[in-house]
């Protein structure tokens, strides 16, 4: 990844995208009161020096999915390329590396019981260099990255014409076939593929494609997401914690830390951990100032465990997608 210095223009881009990745270059113009050729600039520039990409993601809870999130102990001389395996697989988000290099922290996505036991009990056991594994299921959010606040530029005002319908609840876990796979695949590398190009891939028509591609969306199962690395916005220091609570303060302190601008994600898990968030902070002196004031103020938090983020392999869509848009 290049180092690009974002302005304000490049800000007020990517807190659109973060709104709403779909969003026609027109309408963040608008917005920011640019021209449409400048935002289409600015956007091919900061994504093909890898800053940033639009991804779809999919929402496997509205699937019928479990998420889990995975920390696995690697001998030193295994751990990147056991990290860049998980990146490779298309149920995989989030891996990073964590502490001295050996520790690699992810989250998964599974549609069965049986894919869930072939990753943990048979293939990741059978790597002799992976010395321990912990997976931990996820029961619920308080706070993810699509709404992390360190990415915020724009006015209230702004942000309200950019906001996308609201999504609606669905109470039966939604269905998909072999085109809508395909698409989503696409929509994966890049978010912003043009209907065209995923209906030659589907081999469908244009307005079928954005017709279910709406429905999916407006199901929750569609999202858009910016990857993005929060250094380029000032926050190089990343860390996951792993927090034992109190059972009956668990919620009011999952909900507290959603509303702490450090938080990009946080979520009720089983294990021994029963809180497990991730951070982003300006420095190591703006993390121990979060982990002593902010966190140290929660009274149900029994402990904490810190884990910086050495490397991230992968952060949401897909790995290793050249930025060529």
């Amino acid at each position: 990844m290049e180092t690009v210095t974002l302005d304000a223009v490049d800000r007020g881009l990517v807190h659109a995208l973060q709104i709403d990745g779909r969003a026609s270059f027109r309408t963040v113009a608008e917005v920011l009161g640019v021209s449409e050729n400048t935002v289409a600039r600015r956007y091919r520039r900061l994504r093909s020096a890898g800053v940033l990409r639009v991804v779809g993601v999919v929402n496997g809870v509205a699937l019928g999915h479990s998420s889990w999130a995975l920390r696995l102990q690697c001998t030193p001389d295994a751990a990147g390329a056991v990290a860049a395996a998980l990146a490779g697989r298309p149920d995989t988000s989030y891996v990073h590396l964590l502490s001295g290099g050996t520790e690699i922290s992810c989250n998964v996505q599974s549609p069965s019981a049986a894919e869930r036991d072939a990753l943990l009990l048979h293939k990741l056991p059978r790597t002799s260099r992976v010395t321990a594994v912990s997976a931990h299921l996820l029961l619920r959010a308080t706070a993810l990255p699509a709404a992390w606040p360190g990415a915020a530029w724009l006015s209230e005002e702004q942000a309200g014409r950019l906001r996308p319908a609201p999504v609606a609840a669905v109470s039966e876990p939604v269905a998909l076939d072999d085109q809508d796979r395909v698409v989503l695949g696409l929509l994966a590398r890049d978010g912003r593929a043009g209907y065209r190009e995923l209906a030659a891939a589907a081999g469908s028509a244009d307005s079928t494609v954005k017709r279910r591609l709406d429905a999916l969306r407006r199901s929750g199962v569609l999202g858009y997401a910016l990857d993005l690395s929060p250094a380029a916005l000032g926050f190089p220091t990343e860390a996951r914690l792993w927090m034992s609570v109190r059972p009956s303060g668990l919620l009011q302190v999952a909900q507290a830390m959603a509303e702490h601008p450090e938080v990009c994600f946080a979520a009720l898990c089983t294990g021994p951990g029963n809180l497990v968030a991730a951070v982003n902070c300006r420095d190591a002196e703006d993390l121990c100032r979060y982990l002593t004031e902010r966190v140290a103020a929660l009274d149900a938090v029994r402990s904490v465990e810190t884990a910086p983020v050495i490397r991230t392999l992968k952060r949401t869509g897909t790995a290793g997608i050249p930025a060529s848009r």
